[in-house]
Order: structure tokens, then C-alpha cells, then sequence
């Protein structure tokens, strides 16, 4: 009897895994899923299948109903999508991040105090990605014309009854938008009253942005009398928001209040289609963006992961989070140090850092005695026939992991020392995800993002900039492939993903939440693929979160951002006999009610011929199936 305890309770384990019931349904649907953010963002996409839209044309829909809620981005801000084509078969990866503007060097923000770049404000923007990720999409893999695709976002643009939670972001965040007198003008719409920002419910109107967006479908429209085919004329419209009125309108506005976008760094800018980075887990290959994103991460975690037997484990048993934990710090360590953009010098070595050799390297250091602290890189450049040129530098980083200095936490972080009203904010507060898919077989994964409340306003054009330039480092000793620098891109959170079986579509899902991304879309996949949980389940599953990493976000000192060794979070159903293992182990345990990040999905079920939908639980997000 003594030795069928554990065995009852791993087998009790994961069959309440296997059976919890969910806050919201799980959604079906054969023809269409349309899921993301916000409810009316769904419905637009919803509304766009109807017209007999392709997925294509309802992410991009979605995606510009989005940014005109402000939910949690803005039309400045930057796009990164997975797109499955079914007439070849292949993954698509839409690389449409901004890059750092004309002047923006180490030099100029350590002139003026940073030590890292700000986190708001006109310089903290990178050049706007969004609009031209979304033209790209359409332009390439849609069917509708722009007018029909913008026609929601316009209506919105036009006065749309905005929600609780962008109003009262609007009004916490008004101290910051008073310093901007285009933001001012638009968020502020009851200016000295004691709530300066829209009431819940107010139909909130936009008049600049519905200038800009009509100015889009006008270019369009003239294109199309012109006789140019229909990627020609939503192409007319890219070049009037990179090089015509439009972009003279965001340069200037930028201008005056400080920041360094040029015309020529708009100009300049083009949305990249590039190959995916992919690693097979079990038979299962999983796609992600490549290393200006965070997304290889999952993949190198899931590296080591395969060589575990994580079922056997039991969902969320001191053992199995104790793995996790280990395998998610090894490739955090990696992703903070080799991860950048791969279009400046010097090369990333993705080949070594996705090596499965290199990987049973990395989880042969797991020891179940206690978390190691001191995780630090890997060195992968061997698994490439090559010298780590950076055994120097690594060695002479010795920075001193002090857990009590850091005061900014991930978006999805600790409860502990603010109110519930700041934690959902922050929680909540990440971006939004869009999922798409449809009966032909086009399949669309989005994290998109910047321009956040509260945000800075480029002139008159309604546009709130990105505030992704703080993703950067200015001293190469934490990351020699992510020091800023003219034209380049930043190392982003974001990282939408999908997953094929058999050459087929398996899994779509996405995840708002800065550094927690990864860790919840990693935990989402092992919950069902290892513990058989559809996708509704596996979106609100008890997940746990670490702060063993350096912050990609926030904070303006070194010591904001320094990795916190054994700081967990954990949900407040964990049982008393797994809390204490873990703090044996040496965690700092932290706990929430909601832990599982909010998580957007779609699965597809070939055996039936149908889409199930994930719609996340912890706040506005909202599908649609049909």
C-alpha cells in the first residue's frame, strides 16, 4: 500500500488534469475560428468570414480593430505573425518589427543618463510596423481589398463604445499623456473634470485616425482607377504611410516632441517574409520566429524536455515543475545573451543553440536536489564546428544575482505589494493575440504590440508610437547581438507560434504577457500534448511562472532587470505537499489565483473535420466559430 500512494496520486493527478472544467467553453467550428483581445475585435473578424474572407482577411481585420481599441497597442507599434499556406504546404514567418530611428546609438542614450533606452515617450519608438505588416499580409496572402478590411477599424475610428478596461487605462495613465499634446487631445476627452478620461461606455472618437485610415483607402481606390492589380493598390497605400503625407505628418509630430524617426528611416523600412526556425518535439514540429524574437527559447526548452519523461511525472508534481523550471532558466540564459537580430553583425549561432545534441548537454546539468541559481549561457559554438568567440566576456559579466534590488516584475508577475487593480492592469496590460483559421486551410498565429497606454501620439496622424526601443541593451556585456543600433531591430517578447503533425496544421496559439510568453505557451503545448487536455483546458490550466531571467522590459537600471534565482509563482490551488518540496529545492514561492497567462488558440481536430477554439479567461478575450 505504502508504494501505490505516489502512484495514486500521480494517476489522480493527471485524470483532474484531464477533466477540469472551464470558465468559458471550449469553441467549435467547421468552417471558420476567429479569435483575439477583445469581443468587437472578434466580431470583425467574424464579419470578415461572412463577406467570404480567407483567414488572412480576418487576422488582418482583427489586427485593425485591435489597434484602433487600443488593445493593448496602437497602429505605431509592430506585428509578428505565423502564416500556414495550404497551397504550399509551408510556414510562413511575417517579420514586420520597427527598427531603432537615425541617432539612436549606445553613445547617445548613456548621454543621457539610460541605461537602458526609456520606456516611454517619443524615444523610446522604434519605426512603426503594424500598418505595413498588415499590408503585407493582405496584399500577398488575402483575397478582400483594404477599403473591406479597414471598414470595422474605420466604423471604430468613427466612435465605438470603449470598454472599462481602456478607459480606465487611459485615466491611471493621464499624468504621461498630459506630457503629449497629441495623446492629450485624444485620450483626454473630459479635460479638467476629476475623470479626465472616456467613462465606460462612451462612445470614444477618433478623428485623426479615421483621417489616416480613409487616406489609405484613398490611395487604394486611385490605384485601382489606375488599373493596378489589387496587391499593387494596397501597396499604394503602404507608400503613402511610409513616404507620402501620412509619414511627413508622423515624422514631424515626432519631431516636436523629441523624438528621431526620419523619412528616410520610414523609407527605408520593409516588412521581411523569412524562413521559421523549428524543432520536432515527439513528432511534432514546432514552428517560431526567429532570434529577434524570444520564440526559439520554447524551442530550445522543449529540446531538453524531450529528454525527460514528463507524463510520468505527473502535471504540475514538484518533479515536473522543478524540470520545467530548469529547462526554461537554461534557455532564458541563452535566449538574454546570443539572441538579436540576425541582419547585423554578429551572427547569432542558432545552428548550435538548436542542436539536440547541445540540448542533452544542457539537461544533463539538472540536478532534483535544488534550482541552481547560477544558470548562465551555454556554449553552443562547438555544435557549429566553432570557437565561442564570447568564452571572455561571459566569463567577466559576474553579475551578483541580488534578488531584493529589482523593483519592476513581468507583466504577469507578483500580486505581493500592489493593489489587485495595478496587478490586473499589468496582467492584462501585455498586447493581444489574434488567431485565424478557415475551411481552405489558412491558418494565422499574431502577436502584435507598441503603442500601449499610455501612449505617445505622433502628430495628427492618430498614431500612437511604439515603445519597443527598451528592448535593446547599450553594453554588449549582457547581450553582444542586442546593443542598439541605427536600422536594427530589437529582441522582442513577442512570439506567435503554431505547430503542424503529419505535414498538417496541430496547434495555433499565441500569448500576451512580456517574459512569461514563452514560459506559457511552453506550458500550454506540454498540456496537451503530454496530458491530453484540449485546448480550453489547456488555456486556463494552472501554469507557473519564473523570474529567473533578465527582463526584457521596464526598468531604467541594470539592477531593475537582473534575473531573481527561485522566484516562482505559482497558483493557489498547488498542494501544501508540493509547496514545501519546492521550497526545500530553494524556491521563493509567490502565489495568484490566475496563473496561466492569456492564452489564444486553435486546434484542429482532422479526424472530425472541425476547429476547436482556446479563448483565454483572463480578461476581454473572445472567439468566434462558425
Amino acid at each position: 500500500m505504502k508504494h501505490l500512494l505516489p502512484l495514486l496520486l500521480l494517476l489522480t493527478v493527471i485524470l483532474s488534469a484531464q477533466a477540469q472544467q472551464t470558465q468559458k467553453p471550449v469553441l467549435h467550428g467547421k468552417n471558420w475560428m476567429a479569435i483575439t483581445g477583445k469581443p468587437l475585435a472578434a466580431t470583425a473578424g467574424a464579419m470578415t468570414f461572412q463577406k467570404g474572407g480567407n483567414a488572412v482577411d480576418a487576422a488582418c481585420t482583427m489586427l485593425a480593430a485591435t489597434c484602433t481599441m487600443w488593445d493593448v497597442l496602437s497602429w505605431g507599434g509592430e506585428t509578428q505573425a505565423l502564416i500556414y499556406n495550404p497551397k504550399t504546404n509551408k510556414v510562413i514567418a511575417i517579420n514586420a518589427m520597427g527598427v531603432a530611428p537615425t541617432g539612436a546609438t549606445p553613445e547617445f542614450f548613456k548621454g543621457k543618463g539610460y541605461n537602458f533606452p526609456p520606456e516611454h515617450g517619443p524615444l523610446a519608438a522604434t519605426t512603426p510596423g503594424t500598418a505595413g505588416g498588415l499590408m503585407h499580409m493582405l496584399a500577398r496572402y488575402g483575397t478582400l481589398s483594404l477599403e473591406e478590411v479597414l471598414a470595422p477599424a474605420m466604423e471604430m475610428a468613427a466612435g465605438y463604445p470603449i470598454e472599462a478596461q481602456t478607459a480606465n487605462s487611459i485615466e491611471r495613465g493621464k499624468d504621461k499623456i498630459k506630457q503629449w499634446p497629441y495623446s492629450k487631445k485624444v485620450f483626454l476627452t473630459h479635460p479638467g473634470e476629476k475623470r479626465e478620461a472616456p467613462e465606460p461606455g462612451e462612445i470614444f472618437v477618433q478623428q485623426d485616425l479615421l483621417q489616416t485610415l480613409t487616406k489609405l483607402v484613398e490611395a487604394e481606390r486611385a490605384a485601382l482607377k489606375k488599373g493596378k492589380s489589387r496587391e499593387e493598390a494596397i501597396m499604394a497605400a503602404y507608400d503613402r504611410f511610409y513616404k507620402g503625407d501620412i509619414a511627413k505628418e508622423f515624422v514631424r509630430g515626432s519631431k516636436e516632441q523629441g523624438g528621431l524617426i526620419t523619412m528616410k528611416d520610414l523609407a527605408n523600412w520593409k516588412v521581411l517574409e523569412e524562413e521559421p526556425l523549428v524543432t520536432n518535439y515527439k513528432g511534432i514540429d514546432v514552428y517560431k520566429l526567429q532570434q529577434w524574437t524570444q520564440g526559439p527559447s520554447l524551442l530550445q526548452a522543449l529540446n531538453i524536455l524531450e529528454n525527460f519523461d514528463l507524463k510520468s511525472m505527473g502535471y504540475n508534481s514538484s518533479k515536473y515543475i522543478h524540470t520545467v523550471y530548469q529547462s526554461m532558466s537554461m534557455a532564458f540564459a541563452d535566449r538574454d545573451f546570443y539572441y538579436g537580430d540576425p541582419y547585423f553583425a554578429p551572427q547569432e549561432p542558432m545552428k548550435g543553440l538548436l542542436s539536440k545534441d547541445y540540448a542533452k548537454q544542457r539537461a544533463a546539468l539538472i540536478r532534483y536536489e535544488k534550482n541552481d541559481a547560477r544558470i548562465g549561457p551555454g556554449d553552443p559554438y562547438p555544435f557549429e564546428g566553432k570557437k565561442n568567440p564570447y568564452l571572455k566576456l561571459l566569463k567577466e559579466r559576474g553579475f551578483e544575482f541580488d534578488t531584493t534590488r529589482r523593483n519592476f516584475a513581468p507583466t504577469h508577475d507578483l500580486r505581493n505589494g500592489s493593489s489587485m487593480v495595478e496587478y490586473q492592469d499589468r496582467l492584462w496590460r501585455g498586447t493581444t493575440t489574434i488567431e485565424a483559421a478557415d475551411k481552405e486551410g489558412w491558418v494565422v498565429s499574431i502577436t502584435p504590440s507598441g503603442g500601449w497606454l499610455p501612449a505617445c501620439i505622433a502628430g495628427n496622424t492618430g498614431i500612437g508610437m511604439s515603445q519597443r526601443m527598451q528592448s535593446f541593451v547599450l553594453d554588449e556585456q549582457l547581450n553582444p547581438f542586442n546593443v542598439v543600433a541605427p536600422g536594427k531591430r530589437p529582441r522582442v517578447t513577442l512570439t506567435p507560434s503554431m505547430a503542424l503533425k503529419d505535414g498538417k496544421p496541430y496547434l495555433s496559439f499565441a500569448v500576451q504577457g512580456g517574459d512569461t510568453q514563452e514560459q506559457n505557451l511552453l506550458q500550454f503545448f506540454l498540456n496537451v500534448v503530454e496530458f491530453g487536455m484540449n485546448v480550453q483546458q489547456a488555456a486556463e490550466a494552472a501554469n507557473f511562472n519564473t523570474n529567473q531571467l533578465w527582463l526584457s522590459l521596464g526598468g531604467s537600471k541594470t539592477e531593475d532587470r537582473q534575473p531573481k534565482p527561485g522566484h516562482i509563482l505559482l497558483h493557489d490551488s498547488t498542494p501544501e505537499e508540493v509547496r514545501e518540496q519546492l521550497r526545500k529545492m530553494g524556491y521563493t514561492l509567490t502565489f495568484d489565483d490566475r496563473t496561466s497567462g492569456p492564452i489564444n488558440a486553435v486546434y484542429f481536430d482532422w479526424k472530425h473535420g472541425s476547429f476547436w477554439g482556446g479563448s483565454s479567461n483572463h480578461g476581454e478575450d473572445y472567439g468566434i466559430g462558425w
